[in-house]
């Protein structure tokens, strides 16, 4: 097995949720040299050991790996109406955002948790919670000089990501495309996300899939444009975090094969 060049690997980020990135990824990707994006889902946020959380941070700081962060998103509801849960959710996201100290990732994905078959009929008030929750968590990651970047998943059109991002109307506040997502959920193609978030456009989840759900493919296994898309970034010097998102160890070592033999992340 050929394994990823360290030029490669210091390109780009790989999903890592955190109870696989200290129990068995982290001595994997230090070897390689690739650098996580630490999934913070499940309970971690309220049992884990705040001492854990540092241990690793200075473990990657020591081998000069950077990091990004993805907060939870499974159960919150940034935008509710309800206020119990509103709370909830912002209580979740809040420790999540306590780590930016920590890591000091060059990122943290969140997901604006908007569909139309649901907060679709009180968009206004919707609006309105979702904005003052993200603002709330954008004063901490701009403080510490961090983007947040909202990512897309059951949104079918790049509307609602626009509103809040012009209302947001920050440096520290950007899009992230996840291209699988597209295809899984929003059934429709990039060219429809982009150029309208271009102005946002901060950071890319990559992953393939054949529009049959959301698989997390490796990139070629699937039917996404990848060529077109990068394509794009290019003509419009668009340089995004790129994020890769493979499920299993194959799809790892195949997503490095892929971009190393299509150079689709030369000067991106």
């Amino acid at each position: 097995m050929n394994f990823p060049n360290k030029d490669l690997t210091r390109r780009c980020f790989v999903n890592a949720p955190w109870q696989m990135l200290k129990t068995e990824l982290l001595d994997l990707y230090l070897e390689h040299g690739i650098q996580p994006e630490i999934g913070l889902e499940g309970a971690c946020l309220y049992d884990e050991d705040p001492a854990e959380f540092r241990r690793v941070a200075e473990v990657l700081q020591r081998h000069n790996l950077a990091c990004t962060l993805h907060a939870p998103f499974f159960d919150l509801a940034p935008g509710a109406l309800d206020p119990v849960i509103l709370a909830a959710s912002r209580e979740k996201l809040r420790r999540a955002f306590e780590l930016l100290a920590i890591f000091k990732p060059r990122s943290i994905v969140c997901h604006l948790q908007f569909e139309t078959n649901k907060q679709g009929y009180k968009l206004q008030e919707w609006t309105v919670s979702a904005l003052a929750t993200w603002q709330q968590l954008l004063d901490t990651a701009s403080h510490l000089q961090i983007p947040i970047m909202l990512e897309n998943t059951y949104e079918k059109s790049p509307h609602a990501h626009r509103a809040i991002l012009s209302r947001l109307n920050s440096p520290y506040a950007g899009f992230c495309l996840d291209v699988g997502h597209l295809m899984a959920f929003a059934h429709s193609p990039w060219q429809e996300w982009l150029p309208a978030l271009s102005p946002w456009l901060g950071q890319l989840h990559l992953h393939d899939n054949t529009g049959e759900g959301d698989q997390h493919l490796a990139p070629g296994r699937g039917h996404f444009d990848f060529p077109g898309l990068f394509a794009f970034l290019r003509t419009n010097r668009l340089h995004p975090i790129i994020t890769l998102e493979p499920h299993s160890r194959e799809d790892l070592w195949q997503t490095f094969a892929y971009l190393e033999a299509t150079g689709l992340l030369t000067d991106i």
